[in-house]
């Protein structure tokens, strides 16, 4: 059964294509009292029917005055948010009959009776962030509040006002670093509309006063605004948090949720540009989650209390960025994860929404997976802590339908554009037969950006091969005293080996940095010949005059990485790495082929290039410095080559998996070494 008849959501309140969730979610009182308002001469409601009906364009461009009359007719019972009554006890009829629902209610009802005995959270700063606190009372609001709603048991509703009063109680949620608040106030907004009947008036005004006070009013009555007209996750993560909590007290306070409501419609926009053109995200999948889930709560949010998103979902490329994870996910079941993000993957509730919103079953390609894997993995000790706050909405948000045929969907090769661009190439979407190539372009100076233009992930025979090595620790660096955060050239950020070029699998000059402004352009994409060149002369400026990476995936499976660079001084020095977690690699005799061992599989990577260019393996699970963390299991295969008197340097690096039968000889299909002119 399905919660959710269709796939689209309502997209305004009067509007005439409004699909059949709005019809369920209208009390039939509510519905015929606007009716009949709406035949008075002079209704104040008369707006809606007419030229002033809340245009569902994007951006948004309601009038506060419109935002303040869908506030005022918001029916003040709860729950409201995200889900009503009735949705409630029809997801508690179902959950018997889906499996998929039932794993994931069983896991939620699991951690509540888990959570019974767990002390509420405590006003703990890491550094200068109450972050991890503020997500632990998310997650654990969320899971106790679902549980109340499915089971009906009033221990699992106390428990969670337990969890609310004492972060209630806090001096404040740390507006400083104003995620923080968002999530917080996230947090305490589920839990007071769901398990509103199970509160005295006592603790409801508590928790209340605490949404208000130390969250929903303090842009517009303290310093604590400069995250309003973020341009990254910030944005939607806080915009999602305070509107959450100003639609759950808009009865006690319609003019501050009004306030609110137009306030991130108005705002939250500068963050969605992103989604531009083909729903890519530029801080990579670990950010993605972050933003994109939170984006999907606001917009739910809205609809589900107010009728009408405002236009937010009609963003371009909103609709597509529901396949984004999919798009950059491997056989091996890791992400190709550039910028500060690590490569793994969990179940997430938004994906749940976008399959059903945009009618793309292919998008959830994995996910019942990942769920039953969540479900079998969880224990008191992660039921207490914030991994996976936001799974719970899975529940609500999951429609019946099932992952389609990917293969008829989804490109082999995709290039999305935005931001930060990257390229993406599959030789089939067979896991057991899969190669898959992740390719980054762009700027260091992005946000969360890393000197990894011209870098790369690579996965054949399921294996990841080729990684990229992820964030180094936010806290760890802050406490030294070091800027993180700044990306100027001599920032401390470039010395930390995850964040250098020296740390990815792209070129290195003379031991030189990246140009931290420079950005690399993807030069050519070709879907029919599956090639991406970029071109990185932008980023190496100063070094050389020209530096172009050429990808090319082949028939079989193998990939063939040609670089050309010209302009530099003669003798100078340019490696080529990449980072893998290969148990074994073993040169040949001549140093020109290499090959590599992991999980039973293999890889073997050869040279066509400058006699000088012989594989060497270089140690990069020690720790360069005092700061950075080691990178356990890894090394780098590489190999180096001086320019000669005419300053260009160029070569072919042949990778074969061994499914092709031709890993031991490196003698399969081989692509072109001609000048990528000829490409």
């Amino acid at each position: 059964m399905s919660l959710f008849p269709t796939s689209h959501r309502p997209t305004g309140i009067f509007d005439t294509s409004i699909a059949p969730p709005i019809f369920r979610r209208c009390r039939p009182l509510a519905v015929a009292m606007i009716a009949w308002l709406l035949l008075l001469p002079g209704s104040p409601l008369l707006w809606a029917a007419g030229p002033g009906d809340v245009d569902t364009a994007y951006p948004p461009n309601a009038s506060i005055d419109q935002v303040r009359q869908l506030v005022d007719s918001i029916d003040p019972v709860h729950p409201r948010l995200f889900a009503d009554a009735e949705t409630f006890s029809s997801l508690k009829r179902s959950i018997a009959d889906d499996p998929l629902r039932k794993t994931l209610a069983d896991a939620v009802i699991r951690q509540a009776d888990w959570l019974a005995d767990t002390p509420p959270v405590r006003r703990q700063l890491e550094g200068r962030r109450l972050l991890d606190v503020s997500r632990t009372a998310l997650k654990r609001v969320l899971v106790l509040a679902t549980a109340y709603q499915i089971t009906d048991n009033a221990a699992y509703a106390d428990r969670c006002v337990d969890e609310m009063l004492a972060a209630a109680r806090f001096s404040d949620w740390n507006p400083s670093h104003f995620l923080d608040v968002g999530e917080m106030t996230l947090a305490l907004a589920i839990g007071y509309d769901w398990c509103f009947a199970a509160m005295t008036d006592d603790q409801r005004q508590q928790i209340r006063n605490a949404i208000v006070e130390k969250g929903v009013s303090l842009p517009f009555e303290t310093k604590h605004k400069g995250w309003v007209r973020a341009t990254n996750n910030w944005g939607q993560v806080c915009h999602a948090g305070l509107t959450a909590g100003a639609l759950a007290v808009a009865e006690d306070h319609p003019e501050l949720a009004a306030k609110t409501v137009k306030n991130a419609i108005d705002n939250v926009t500068r963050s969605m540009h992103v989604f531009a053109p083909e729903g890519c995200y530029p801080e990579g999948p670990g950010y993605w989650a972050y933003g994109t889930g939170f984006n999907v709560v606001l917009i739910d949010a809205l609809e589900t209390t107010l009728g009408t998103d405002f236009g937010l979902s009609h963003c371009p490329g909103f609709d597509k960025t529901g396949g984004y994870l999919t798009m950059v996910t491997g056989p091996s079941g890791e992400t190709f994860n550039y910028a500060d993000g690590g490569s793994g993957r969990s179940p997430q509730s938004c994906l749940f929404w976008f399959a059903t919103r945009f009618d793309q079953p292919a998008w959830l390609m994995g996910e019942t997976q990942r769920i039953q894997s969540y479900a079998e993995s969880v224990t008191p000790r992660s039921a207490a802590r914030s991994s996976n706050r936001l799974l719970p909405l899975a529940l609500i948000w999951q429609d019946d339908t099932s992952p389609g045929d990917t293969a008829n969907s989804l490109p082999l090769n995709w290039n999305p554009g935005g931001d930060v661009p990257i390229t993406v190439h599959r030789s089939s979407w067979d896991p057991q037969q899969q190669t898959f190539l992740g390719v980054k372009a762009g700027s260091p100076s992005a946000n969360h950006g890393n000197m990894d233009v011209g870098s790369f992930v690579l996965d054949a025979d399921t294996v990841r091969w080729a990684i990229d090595l992820g964030a180094e620790g936010y806290h760890g660096i802050e406490s030294r005293g070091m800027n993180l955060w700044d990306r100027s050239q001599d920032s401390d950020r470039w010395t930390i080996f995850r964040q250098s070029n020296a740390g990815h699998n792209t070129l290195v000059i003379n031991g030189q940095l990246q140009r931290a402004k420079g950005f690399g352009t993807i030069a050519k994409f070709d879907d029919k010949s599956a090639t991406t060149i970029v071109d990185m002369s932008d980023v190496y400026a100063g070094q050389a005059e020209s530096v172009r990476r050429g990808f090319r995936m082949l028939d079989d499976g193998s990939v063939i990485i040609r670089d050309e660079l010209s302009g530099l001084k003669p003798g100078d020095t340019v490696r080529w790495g990449m980072i893998t977690k290969a148990e074994k690699a073993d040169a040949d005799s001549t140093g020109g082929g290499m090959l590599l061992r992991q999980d039973g599989q293999s890889l073997r990577l050869t040279i066509d290039g400058p006699d000088d260019a012989k594989w060497q393996v270089i140690d990069t699970a020690t720790p360069r410095s005092e700061f950075d963390s080691p990178n356990r299991g890894t090394s780098m295969v590489a190999f180096e080559s001086a320019a000669g008197d005419d300053g260009s340097l160029a070569w072919t690096v042949h990778l074969v998996p061994g499914s092709t039968g031709h890993d031991q000889t490196g003698q399969g299909q081989r692509g072109p070494t001609s000048p990528l002119d000829r490409w």
